[in-house]
């Protein structure tokens, strides 16, 4: 494995190459990154796997400062996958006009409307952020293939759109979200979760469980089973950023005529917040 940091030596090693998967990550890697870099060693025999804590996509209040950095540890996890280079870039590298303080990127992708609801709602800016990095990486990887995990559906639909709209020559291979044996979805996240808030957070994917189990029974008013669930949680303690049912394809608030959907939840407990979703098909109403 060999670990590179400037877009020149990354190019020129990966020229030898004729098929390439990609993970994009921020680090501080757990076993749900690690399910997505076996799945992209499924895809092509030279897997790329970034790590860039990328401050585009951080608002003003969240704090870029302390985001987790544990390069060796994760490192020491991608040579025990075979993984063929570890890219990881500094600020200046990705942002060549960065001064130090100012990243002076002053063009940008604009994602669609869908990106200012859900988590884009609390997040301004975010997916911006998000989708301006993801296609400079893939300029600096030209991967065939790129994997995204589902925890993040947003963020995943949006990135869809973009190689779709951009016409960009790869595919978008989507990874099943990884849990613990709570059931609590993996993430970075969980390690700033108190014993007893870990013990509480399986509370977020039960309340979507009941949404699900409550439309596949054939209840058709999304917006009181939204309401329900985020009552719920909020008695336990939560605060409740949304619960929402969406088509799954668009991401569009969930018709009854629609069949393929998403329920999706983000929501603080104690001072971390989480998010997890559910993809399921209902009968539609007839």
């Amino acid at each position: 494995m060999q670990l590179i940091h400037s877009v020149q030596a990354l190019r020129d090693a990966l020229s030898a190459h004729a098929d390439i998967a990609f993970v994009p990550t921020m680090g501080n890697l757990h076993a749900g990154h690690l399910h997505l870099v076996a799945l992209a060693k499924q895809h092509a025999s030279c897997v790329v796997v970034s790590i860039f804590v990328n401050p585009l996509q951080f608002g003003a209040n969240e704090d870029l400062a302390n985001y987790p950095r544990t390069l060796e540890a994760d490192c020491e996890k991608l040579q025990q996958l075979g993984v063929n280079y570890v890219f990881v870039p500094t600020v200046s590298e990705v942002y060549p006009d960065f001064d130090g303080v100012n990243l002076h990127q002053t063009m940008t992708i604009q994602p669609p409307p869908i990106a200012n609801v859900l988590c884009g709602a609390t997040r301004p800016g975010h997916f911006m952020g998000v989708a301006t990095v993801v296609l400079k990486l893939f300029n600096m990887v030209q991967p065939q293939v790129a994997v995204f995990g589902k925890k993040d559906f947003q963020q995943l639909h949006i990135i869809q759109a973009l190689v779709r709209q951009f016409n960009l020559p790869l595919t978008i291979v989507a990874g099943e979200t990884m849990r613990e044996s709570s059931n609590l979805a993996m993430s970075s996240r969980n390690g700033y979760l108190s014993f007893a808030e870990k013990t509480q957070a399986t509370q977020l994917i039960r309340a979507l469980k009941e949404v699900e189990e409550k439309a596949l029974q054939g209840q058709h008013d999304y917006v009181s089973l939204e309401q329900a669930a985020t009552q719920q949680l909020t008695q336990q303690g939560w605060q409740v950023d949304y619960v929402a049912i969406r088509s799954a394809q668009t991401l569009l608030p969930a018709m009854p005529q629609d069949t393929q959907l998403v329920v999706l939840g983000a929501a603080k407990l104690g001072k971390t917040r989480l998010i997890d979703n559910i993809e399921f098909c209902a009968k539609p109403l007839k």
